[in-house]
């Protein structure tokens, strides 16, 4: 009978196991290089130089100078009252609408949830821009109601409350997704214990559901409060023409008027935000912590509370509240895209489409702004979706140590404010690069390195949840047969991953097509992108061409998050950020 064992076949699986650990290193390596060049490099230099001495030679001088800043001081007070005041706005929007979605028979859920989901699939600065056409003297809805401004007055959105309305609006689908997530683990048994017990669905939900829902609510506020204190557009679009300056205004306006030469106090005011940023994550971590402490996932949903007689009102309430916050505003912007010029009223005769034929068709900037953003997104969604396959293997099918650090790398340059990450890419950019004797800096190579450490995540969590679920004998027994770690990663895990890549590759499109926060510091003369340009033709005073552009993103945008939705159907949960 002939000996079937590994040990009598040394000679080809000995050679073939030595090519798996070299394969396996040249990977890792590659990765490591990505990673490192792209995401822990910027950040490790932008923290080096903040933490130098200044210009008196102090030990920390450049952090010191800064703190004795008064305009620093404001621009701190300003983001922390701002950051607050929205994160509160957040939390009461998104929880009240994950209990009405999660616990009550409140009918329409699906048009409901992706109507709520609008303000996070939108750019920041489209959706500052739509609040400005909606609240502003021209506004054709105030004007229908009869309670737009005063020609010539102010417009009230540009204010501290202004700000932090449209950014709690913006952030509350962050907290609606966290609660509703903690919400299924909660124990259905709990919930029928107080019923049993004589308790109605309010008391239910306070006394039961709220409390150990509470770490998500935690972990929700926490998440809102560090997108609100990174976030660009909005205090692009509002916070500057309002003179309440912010510290992401401060570090735009400050790279802006002295370039590189600010370089030392940016980095200074970067790691202010790093600060803040690390304690609103610390917040969201402990809450997670908590939520998987108090009560075990379980796999009844909770029971859908009766609304009875209240069911009608109560429907009615959140529909205004939705067509409010998410629907009017972009009504606003469309007509402000469709009216000849700024401050003329849209009827019958004076509706055009002059300013999308300009926007898309006569401007060359805008023309080049598309092709920038579309080359910028289509270029990082294929290198990370590439990437991410590679890092989910090494990390969750061969439990490789270095490679779940690199993991954790890769989080970082995606959860600190972009204003930061876009410092510390032009420190590790500006000088000419080794062997290459030339600087990627005013070029459009150094807003493609930005993007690939800032949205690597984005492909990597969808790819490492859909491998969380594949059987690792397969590839097991591919080992065992003799295929090296190269052929099975393009054999056997490449296919399996790659509707989870893809699909993070998709929402990496969307994301990176209008990004601004980054770009707004890397850009240059030839290299604008979509956001940059909204933001200068709203800069400009050009409120109708920069509504036309932004009008166009949204429906790419919009088309962009059907498609997702329709192919995460196929998907493991938690795959697509927004899946029910």
């Amino acid at each position: 009978m002939a000996d079937t064992s590994l040990s009598a076949v040394p000679a080809l699986p000995g050679r073939r196991r030595g090519l798996q650990v070299d394969g396996e290193k040249i990977l890792l390596a590659v990765l490591l290089v990505y990673v490192g060049l792209f995401a822990l490099t910027p950040l490790a230099l932008l923290f080096a130089k903040a933490f130098g001495r200044g210009e008196t030679g102090e030990f920390l001088g450049m952090i010191r100078e800064q703190w004795q800043s008064v305009a620093v001081q404001r621009a701190l007070w300003n983001t922390l009252k701002a950051g607050a005041l929205s994160t509160l706005i957040s939390l009461v929007i998104g929880t009240a609408m994950a209990l009405l979605v999660g616990i009550t028979d409140i009918r329409a859920r699906s048009p409901l949830v992706f109507v709520l989901l609008l303000p996070m699939l939108i750019p920041s600065q489209i959706t500052a821009l739509a609040w400005i056409e909606m609240t502003g003297p021209q506004s054709p809805i105030l004007l229908l109601l009869g309670a737009a401004p005063d020609p010539g007055t102010k417009n009230p959105i540009y204010s501290m409350a202004g700000i932090s309305a449209v950014m709690g609006v913006e952030h509350a689908t962050l907290v609606f997704l966290t609660v509703r997530a903690g919400l299924r683990r909660v124990p259905r048994d709990l919930v029928e214990a107080s019923r049993l017990a004589g308790a109605g669905p309010l008391r239910s939900t306070v006394s039961v559901v709220l409390p150990l829902a509470g770490p998500a609510v935690l972990a929700g506020a926490a998440l809102a409060f560090v997108s609100s204190i990174g976030n660009f557009g909005v205090p692009a679009l509002l916070a500057i023409p309002a003179r309440y300056p912010m510290i992401t205004t401060l570090i735009y306006q400050r790279l802006s008027g002295f370039g590189p030469d600010a370089l030392g106090s940016v980095a200074a005011l970067a790691l202010i935000l790093s600060v803040l940023a690390a304690a609103g994550l610390t917040v969201r971590a402990f809450a997670a912590r908590r939520t998987r402490m108090v009560v075990e996932a379980t796999s009844a949903i909770l029971p859908r509370f009766q609304l009875g007689r209240w069911r009608l009102p109560v429907e009615a309430a959140t529909w205004v509240l939705l067509v409010l916050i998410a629907i009017l505003p972009l009504v606003a912007l469309v007509t402000s895209s469709l009216a000849p010029a700024l401050g003329v009223p849209l009827n019958g005769r004076t509706l055009t489409l002059d300013n999308y034929r300009f926007a898309l068709f006569a401007e060359q900037a805008t023309r080049r702004a598309f092709a920038n953003s579309l080359f910028l997104a289509f270029a990082t969604a294929v290198a990370s979706g590439l990437a991410s396959v590679g890092l989910a293997y090494l990390a969750v099918i061969r439990r490789s140590r270095l490679a779940r650090i690199i993991d954790l790398i890769a989080d970082a340059p995606y959860v600190i404010p972009g204003t930061v990450l876009a410092t510390g890419v032009i420190l590790t950019f500006l000088r000419p690069l080794p062997f290459l004797h030339a600087s990627i800096y005013g070029t459009i190579w150094i807003l493609l390195a930005a993007y690939f450490g800032r949205f690597l995540t984005l492909a990597l969590r969808p790819t490492m949840a859909g491998l969380e679920v594949m059987e690792k004998a397969v590839d097991e027994a591919a080992q065992v047969a003799g295929a090296g770690p190269m052929r099975r990663l393009f054999s056997i895990i490449l296919p399996m991953a790659t509707p989870a890549a893809a699909a993070g590759a998709l929402l990496i499109f969307m994301s990176a097509l209008n990004e601004l926060t980054v770009s707004a510091l890397l850009w240059s003369t030839g290299h604008e992108t979509l956001g940059v340009m909204v933001f200068s033709l709203q800069h400009e005073g050009n409120s109708p061409a920069a509504s036309a552009l932004a009008v166009a993103a949204v429906l790419v945008t919009i088309a962009l998050a059907g498609l997702l939705a329709l192919f995460g159907r196929r998907l493991p949960q938690g795959i697509v950020p927004w899946q029910a």
